[in-house]
């Protein structure tokens, strides 16, 4: 069992989980928000569907993970040879069969909730397999579409209410934490490039070179980061939010200076991951 969520990275699908969880609060705050004040029942929160869209992100995510180690085992002999396939802790096969099911399970249970949740379950689960056997290897394409899947969570939160307006309320989330991860996955490229060269990999820093590969992280980054107080000057996040999302920007900072003055990659990549992570605390502090 530990073999498996090894393989499924838990962490990052608890990430993605409480994102999905967060977009469906900061969905239900808006839709209240604009009920009239004379209907006396109030929407109640779907804590059911919340509970399922956990579950959904958490297991399509995991899916992403797992296929992703299926389709780069070559490339993980040589970066990540602790991981569970290189290993050998579990089989090819069984890593492939075990990803196609939670691809399933999560799809299934989004369905459950609405026709457009199970929609954008199962383009994110095509868009992972895709991605894991070919666009992985395309220069710039491959980062978006890894920042549209992180951003996605939020959407998909949003689309427990999309009747109302739910996915245009957490419209702006979806912006900030797709940027953030594109800026962040280009620093990754930056790091693994070593093993990307010898998989014959097109990444964005084997195509342009690793120097202005770090600019353009860092462009994205400035982007997302004076993007960030858009959510409170929509009304949609509190005074809490401004000021952990000031900090977490701060971090944001620190990691571009990593990437281009110090030329750490594999810091300057923690640093992203803190400050997403910050980010994410933000979000939550400020609904």
């Amino acid at each position: 069992m530990q073999t498996y969520l090894k393989l499924m990275r838990p962490g990052n699908c608890l990430m993605a989980a409480i994102a999905a969880v967060i977009g469906v609060f900061i969905a239900y705050n808006i839709v209240t928000a604009n009920i009239p004040e004379h209907i006396p029942f109030p929407i109640p929160f779907p804590v059911i569907d919340a509970l399922k869209v956990s579950i959904v992100v958490f297991l399509v995510t995991g899916a992403g993970n797992a296929i992703n180690d299926y389709f780069d085992i070559d490339i993980d002999r040589i970066n990540k040879p602790q991981r569970p396939i290189p290993s050998g802790e579990i089989g090819l096969g069984t890593a492939l069969y075990f990803s196609l099911a939670l691809f399933f399970a999560g799809t299934f249970l989004a369905v459950s909730i609405n026709l457009i949740c199970g929609a954008i379950a199962l383009v994110n689960s095509l868009l992972l397999i895709y991605y894991a056997s070919t666009l992985k290897r395309t220069p710039l394409l491959g980062n978006i579409a890894v920042g549209y899947l992180t951003g996605s969570t939020f959407l998909f939160g949003g689309a427990v209410f999309y009747a109302s307006g739910g996915i245009g309320g957490v419209f702006v989330l979806f912006l900030l934490a797709t940027l953030a991860t594109l800026a962040r996955e280009i620093v990754k490229d930056i790091e693994d490039i070593k093993g990307d060269r010898e998989d014959g990999a097109r990444t964005l820093p084997i195509i342009i070179g690793k120097k202005k590969a770090a600019y353009v992280a860092s462009l994205i980054g400035l982007v997302a980061v004076l993007a960030s107080p858009i959510p409170y000057l929509q009304s949609l996040m509190s005074i809490r939010y401004l000021f952990l999302v000031g900090i977490a920007d701060i971090l944001f900072a620190v990691a571009v200076y990593y990437i281009l003055i110090r030329d750490e990659p594999a810091r300057s990549s923690r640093m992203f991951k803190m400050a997403m992570a910050l980010a994410l605390i933000s979000f939550i502090a400020g609904t």
